[in-house]
Order: structure tokens, then sequence, then C-alpha cells
């Protein structure tokens, strides 16, 4: 009787048809499918039928009978019982047990995919329901971990999960989930170090100093901007990221000299980026965004040239413009205006450009620290503005992403 594997596979070469087509012509995954055509699973009876109608094979395939190859140490049929045709066998089996998986790539190629929908979500949506999506696929990665695969698959399959689960640590810090945040950050770390991504481990200790920034721990903040610029990839988002964040730790610390050195490089790594075609991506930096960080640095350090790139970042992306786009940024840079306009004494219009930040609804429970402390400024100053912003501000305690 034919051999069903060889048989569906010439008919499908006769008409022309590839896997993958047939696949999606009959509404199958094309991994499942290509391990029926390699012989190494047996084919549902519905499988038999599309194929046999898709090639018009008039019943031969649903004739045709399955064969699964022989087991190692097992004589062939027809297979001669010398040591060479034993070996021979077992190199075969061998080959077939490192190609077998139940994975595939197109279902790596589609989780890849879903990580970088996410990324690019991260901008703009609540971090509270964006991670409940991102946790049901770390979920789904755990299970197909289980599961047999290639060599090559398995290594994607962990560095996809490195990317998720810095993700999830990452939205966990906005939602100031402090325990949740550590321990997907240790998660994509170890992840990161048994696939040897260095990007990967290079945004975890950048992560953990934005952590060490927000709680007040400049110092630590700085030594885990370093580390995570050693640890970066020449001229990745990495790098430059944590050369932004150790600009910011120095501003914090007063350190001015190496506050502007820090902004200089940032500036360099910048202008030498190819801009991306989705420099929304918050893993992929985009130059535009060494703007909002200059800004940032330089408002920290009191110094009244914050003002123009504050500007610039809110011209390009406005608060409330039903746009969508950015709204952290353009909230971070408000509050970057609003610190350099006190310290320049322009008191009514640092007010109102606080207050626009602060009742905008994208602000997040990680930056509370930085509006309380321009609430604190202009109570300070005795501003008659002051109990208005504060109402403001105590409305946001409540609020979770």
């Amino acid at each position: 009787m034919t051999d069903f594997a060889a048989r569906a596979r010439r008919a499908l070469s006769e008409r022309g048809i590839s896997p993958r087509q047939a696949a999606r012509d009959l509404n199958y995954d094309v991994a499942y499918l290509s391990r029926v055509l390699k012989g190494t699973q047996r084919p549902s009876e519905n499988l038999r039928r599309g194929l046999d109608r898709l090639t018009g094979a008039d019943g031969a395939l649903l004739a045709a009978e399955h064969r699964l190859p022989p087991r190692p140490g097992r004589r062939a049929p027809g297979m001669p019982q010398d040591e060479s045709g034993a070996d021979d066998l077992e190199a075969i089996e061998l080959e077939r047990r490192v190609r077998a998986s139940d994975v595939g790539g197109e279902t790596l190629d589609r989780l890849e995919l879903a990580f970088d929908q996410f990324a690019t979500r991260y901008q703009t949506e609540r971090p509270a329901g964006l991670l409940r999506e991102v946790r049901q696929h770390l979920a789904y990665v755990g299970r197909l971990l289980d599961d047999r695969k290639t060599l090559s698959e398995h290594r994607r399959l962990i560095v996809i999960g490195g990317w998720l689960s810095l993700l999830a640590a990452t939205l966990h810090v906005d939602l100031g989930h402090t325990r949740a945040a550590s321990a997907r950050l240790a998660t994509a770390a170890a992840l990161a170090q048994h696939a040897d991504h260095h990007e990967i481990h290079a945004w975890t200790y950048e992560t953990e100093a934005w952590r060490a920034l927000t709680a007040g721990d400049y110092p630590r903040a700085v030594e885990l901007s370093r580390a995570a610029q050693r640890v970066a990839p020449r001229g990745s988002s990495a790098e430059l990221q944590a050369t932004a964040q150790e600009g910011r730790a120095r501003a914090r610390l007063g350190e001015r000299r190496e506050a502007y050195e820090a902004i200089d490089r940032v500036q360099r790594l910048a202008t030498a980026m190819v801009p991306r075609a989705r420099p929304e991506h918050h893993y992929q930096y985009d130059p535009a965004k060494a703007t909002s960080y200059t800004a940032t640095t330089l408002a920290w350090l009191g110094d009244p040239a914050a003002e123009g790139p504050a500007r610039e970042v809110i011209a390009q992306f406005r608060l409330g413009d039903g746009s969508g786009v950015w709204p952290r940024r353009a909230v971070s840079a408000h509050l970057d205006l609003a610190l350099t306009l006190l310290s320049a004494d322009r008191l009514d219009e640092a007010c109102a450009i606080a207050l626009r930040a602060v009742v905008s609804g994208h602000l997040l429970p990680a930056h509370h620290w930085r509006v309380r402390e321009v609430v604190e400024s202009v109570e300070g100053r005795g501003l008659r503005e002051a109990g208005e912003l504060r109402e403001a501000y105590e409305g946001l305690k409540g609020q979770r992403g």
C-alpha cells in the first residue's frame, strides 16, 4: 500500500501547492501539516479528506497507509541486518528527533509579532489592561516550553519569554506593584542569560535603574545604569536609554558635569541611530526621544535651557488632541516645563502647565512622585493656585493604570 506522506507530498507537488498554502487553504497549522508530510505524525481523517480533495487525488490519499518511521535499534523493512545499516538508521532517527517539533516557526512568528504590538501599545494604553494580555501570552509561552521543539525554536521561545517578562515587569513598575515587578525582572534576567541575549539583560538593569530613580536611591540608579551600558550591545536602544537614565540620576545627585556629559552621549548615540519605521516601540529607541530625556535632565538640574526641549515635546505630542500618541511623553514634558518655570519665577504659567498634566488622565502611579514634587514647590511659594493643584494631586492617589 502506498505511504500516505510520500503520496501526499507528490500530489501537492504535482499541483504546485506548497505546504504553507495547503495549510492555509485547509485551515490547519502549518507545523502540524509539515509533520504529517514528513511522516512523523499521523494525519486525522479530516486532513486526509481535505488533502485528497485539494489535490484532486480521487480517493488515492484516503486509501494510502500512514507509516511511522522505524524506531532506532529496529530493522526497517528491507534494511540489511548489518552494522552499517543500523548506524544509518540511528543517524536518520536522530535527525528526525532533532527536527521534530510541536511548536513550529509560525507559532513563534506570531508570538514575536504579539510582543512587538504590546511594546508599541505600551506608549498609549493603560497598563492594567495591557498587563492582562501580556500575562496571558507569558502563560502560553510557559506551556509551549513543555512541548517538543527544535533547539533553535527553544532559544526563540526563551527570548520571547524574556521580552514578555521584561514588559510585564515594566507595567508592574508603572502600577506600583513592587514585588511583582521584582519577580518579573528576575525572570527576564534569567531567561536573557540562558539565551545569551545581551540586550534583554541590559534592559533589566535599565528598568531597575528607573525603579531606583523613582524611589530616590540615586546612587544605585547610577550604578544600575552603568551596568546596563556595559552589558548592552554597542549602539543599541538599551545603551542609549541606559545612558539617558544615568544622566537623570546624575542630575538628581547634583553632579552637573556628569549629567551634561550624559546628555552629550545621548545626543551622539541618537544621531548615529537610523530612524525606525515604528519608533513608538518601547524597546526600539527613536532619536526624537532624546529631546524628552534632555528636557527632564536639564529641568532636574534647574537649568532654564530645559524650557526649549520641553516645549518642543509638548508641541509635538499635545495632551488631549485625540491622537493618542505618546501621552506619557507629553505628560513628562509638562512636568519638566512646570519645574523650569517655577525656577524662573514664572509662577502662574507653571501652575497652569502642571495642572494640565495632573488632570490629563495619563499620569501613572509610578509618576506621582514627580507631581508631588511640583505641588510641594508651588505650596512652598504660597501661591493661591496651590490648593487647586493639591486637590487634583490627591485625586490621583486612588488611581491604578
